[in-house]
């Protein structure tokens, strides 16, 4: 396939709708390898600019290399097609569709956490996750617990632990990954478990102990560091339980 610079979209566009065009009509199954990459260039094109708008790719990737990205999944997916499968589909323009979109886009996530350089999360387990996507809180549970406990220099839970994972990655931006920390904080938290988690880790400020913080809050008594402990421990897994996977997605 060509190359073409963004100075060159246009005439890359035209290109495309002409190819098009040139295919004759017939039976899915019965077009060849060539034609049916052409014919879903448009997928990857729409898919490329969904995941350019998001925070998942913000910063790390142009929608041209998101675009490329996916033309090399889409070419592999319809290497790897069975057309035979697809021959006794009732329709098969969805089942192609369905079987494209898929591939196309686990090879843009992939370029996509490739060139992040913040992922702390391995590639076995980001799959692992979406493959069991919507279906429990363990996504939500994962990234909070994996955030926190690695801001965290002395985990004291080892029960939180459950969903950790082994961390040989390079660090998050933490920049980008604060901002993003104090949008969900700020949706979900009362104003006193926001400040615990905001001055614990120090997401917009240094970090502040446990009696820093209970004198910050007004928290009195002797055993005042144990109800800021508490509060740390409610106010994650009040994330926990009320952020939307699809919230979390976009930042593994």
């Amino acid at each position: 396939m060509k190359k073409y610079n963004i100075q060159n979209y246009i005439r890359y566009k035209n290109d495309v709708e002409k190819s098009i065009k040139n295919i004759p009509k017939r039976e899915w199954v019965d077009y060849t390898r060539n034609e049916l990459v052409v014919l879903f260039l448009p997928l990857v094109e729409n898919l490329a600019r969904k995941f350019a708008t998001s925070q998942q790719a913000s910063g790390c990737m142009s929608i041209m290399d998101l675009f490329q990205e996916g033309s090399y999944g889409l070419t592999k997916a319809v290497d790897r097609l069975d057309r035979v499968t697809l021959s006794e589909s009732e329709d098969q323009e969805k089942t192609l569709k369905s079987f494209l979109s898929k591939r196309i886009k686990g090879a843009i996530r992939r370029g996509i956490d490739i060139n992040r350089g913040n992922m702390r999360i391995p590639e076995h387990k980001l799959n692992e996750i979406r493959r069991s996507f919507g279906k429990d809180q363990k996504m939500v549970a994962m990234f909070f617990n994996s955030i926190f406990l690695s801001i965290d220099d002395k985990p004291k839970d080892e029960k939180n632990w459950a969903y950790q994972i082994p961390d040989n990655s390079e660090p998050y931006n933490q920049g980008l990954l604060n901002i993003y920390l104090l949008s969900l904080l700020k949706k979900h938290l009362d104003w006193r478990e926001y400040e615990v988690l905001r001055l614990s880790y120090g997401l917009d400020c240094d970090k502040c102990s446990a009696t820093e913080i209970a004198n910050q809050l007004g928290i009195s008594g002797s055993s005042s560091y144990v109800r800021v402990s508490q509060l740390k421990k409610q106010a994650v897994d009040k994330l926990i339980e009320n952020v939307d996977h699809s919230q979390v997605i976009d930042y593994l």
